[in-house]
């Protein structure tokens, strides 16, 4: 069996599985097309990472597993290193882009080097990220609305995903509190993973920005597989496989 195509396939069952809840094995036999007994030893591995709880003809998205932590104390882990991160990744973006920066403690470091700008359009569904930028008067801030989300400060919901649906931007800078290269990008909230993968539809270019401690860590909901990213921007603690499985891929990985 091609290990790639395999990836592949429960990479797109567990995106399945993140927007429906619950899956049958005839379904995805179906869709996929091979046979009930491939699919039930996907499941069977994917149960064994903990990604899905497997069910008689089936499986079901498995809630238990991740903590979704208030963003104060996601704040004071790994600060040093996603402070050069946030330096960094300004060298990616130009006056006259229009980029998305979504919620996040990475995402607001970027957030506080936009000033040297003197025209950029930023979307963001991160209210403390918007009332940063708002100090600044050579950035344009558009807000998708939503629902808030008091514990990342973030904006959610069909309607802020319907709203996002509106724009076309150059870049995207993603943080993520999961990523293993065989799986893909992973947060623990399913609201979240949804308006994140909105942003993706949307835009150009998609920047990846987390710390190494991330890395060979997944949550409950996934957000996407590694073939929708463009680079990759981490610290030096990044694992040596992941970083050549990346390269491998095509993948453009920046190293602060």
């Amino acid at each position: 069996m091609d290990s790639n195509s395999t990836v592949d396939r429960r990479s797109q069952i567990l995106l399945l599985l993140s927007e429906v809840g619950r899956i049958s094995v005839a379904s995805l036999s179906d869709q996929f097309r091979v046979s009930e007994v491939t699919i039930r030893n996907d499941l069977a591995r994917l149960e064994q990472k903990g990604l899905l709880i497997k069910t008689r003809g089936g499986a079901i998205r498995n809630e238990r597993v991740a903590i979704d932590p208030e963003l104060t104390e996601k704040q004071q882990q790994h600060y040093a290193e996603k402070k050069l991160i946030g330096k960094k990744v300004i060298e990616f973006i130009s006056d006259g882009d229009t980029i998305i920066l979504d919620s996040g403690t990475t995402t607001i470091e970027i957030a506080k080097n936009l000033e040297v700008f003197s025209d950029l359009t930023v979307i963001t569904n991160g209210v403390n990220i918007a009332g940063y930028l708002s100090k600044l008067k050579n950035i344009k801030v558009i807000m998708p609305g939503g629902f808030l989300r008091h514990s990342s400060l973030s904006l959610v919901g069909v309607h802020a995903e319907q709203n996002l649906r509106n724009f076309f931007c150059d870049k995207l800078f993603l943080g993520v509190d999961g990523i293993e290269c065989k799986y893909g990008l992973f947060t623990p909230n399913l609201e979240e993973a949804h308006i994140n993968r909105v942003m993706i539809d949307i835009s150009k270019e998609v920047f990846v920005v987390t710390d190494s401690s991330k890395f060979l860590r997944r949550s409950f909901a996934f957000i996407a597989p590694i073939d929708k990213i463009h680079t990759l921007v981490t610290d030096s603690g990044i694992p040596e496989e992941e970083k050549n499985i990346l390269k491998d891929m095509g993948k453009n990985v920046v190293v602060v």
